[in-house]
């Protein structure tokens, strides 16, 4: 059985700074690594061929500097990697990078799960899975916290916050997870030596049939609203500093009298 998970490229966040002047980030020289909840899919899809046999197969897009990011799926227990390599390719919305995987993994070989993170840790729109179980014309199971699969069944629980829910599909089907799912190993030194000897394919979008139009989204700010606070201080002592801070709200017409 194969088992697709899809990886991101994306900027280290932990690595960022935020510029005082400007509150906008520090992107230069910013190492590049697999987005946080990809991991948990990637780890999702090693216990599952640990469990079931078959093989994981990592597949991602993006530009040139795939070629080493790809190392880090491939080290945290990937059989073989697919690529989509264009220059185009870095930083495209989703409907792109989503057409790209989906032809990829119809082109490669029999489907059996194809796993992903319920969201990237840059953009975080939550839409690539839900694409490609359109283009693949796939079930799809999304939030998923915990996955058993059992002949050509799965079974998986939901988180939707206020309650949990347990569905079943047949395979093939689509499985975004969410980060409480499991806790993603970290390779070891033999893991990442052997990573740069494993398989991989790369394709170009032209291969695959796959048109990279102009961008349709166009981002207009990605800064927190700012905040202007009152620094007001409430008198100390029983009762005085709730009677202060209830005028304070009454004042600015958030209580009503």
């Amino acid at each position: 059985m194969n088992i697709y998970v899809c990886v991101k490229q994306t900027v280290d966040l932990q690595q960022v700074r935020i510029r005082k002047e400007t509150r906008e980030p520090v992107l230069d020289g910013v190492p590049l690594t697999i987005g946080n909840i990809d991991k948990n899919a990637l780890e999702e899809g090693v216990r599952l061929r640990d469990k079931l046999g078959g093989k994981v197969i990592g597949v991602s897009a993006g530009s040139e500097e795939l070629n080493d990011t790809i190392k880090e799926a491939l080290a945290m227990g990937a059989d073989e990697a697919i690529m989509i390599i264009a220059p185009e390719l870095e930083g495209a919305e989703s409907s792109t990078v989503a057409m790209a995987l989906a032809k990829a993994i119809e082109k490669t070989g029999e489907i059996g799960i194809i796993l992903l993170g319920e969201g990237s840790s840059d953009n975080y729109s939550g839409q690539v899975g839900p694409r490609i179980a359109e283009i693949l014309d796939l079930p799809q199971i999304t939030y998923v916290s915990s996955l058993e699969a059992e002949g050509n069944t799965v079974k998986a629980v939901r988180n939707l916050e206020d309650c949990f829910e347990t569905v079943e599909a047949e395979m093939p089907v689509v499985v975004s997870v969410v980060s409480e799912i499991n806790e993603p190993r970290i390779p070891a030194v033999t893991q990442i030596l052997k990573a740069g000897r494993k398989p991989k394919q790369i394709y170009s979008p032209a291969e695959l049939g796959v048109e990279i139009a102009g961008s349709q989204i166009k981002t207009i700010s990605n800064l927190a609203p700012e905040q202007d606070r009152k620094r007001l201080l409430f008198q100390e002592g029983v009762g005085q500093d709730v009677k202060s801070l209830v005028a304070a709200l009454e004042s600015e017409g958030l209580l009503g009298r």
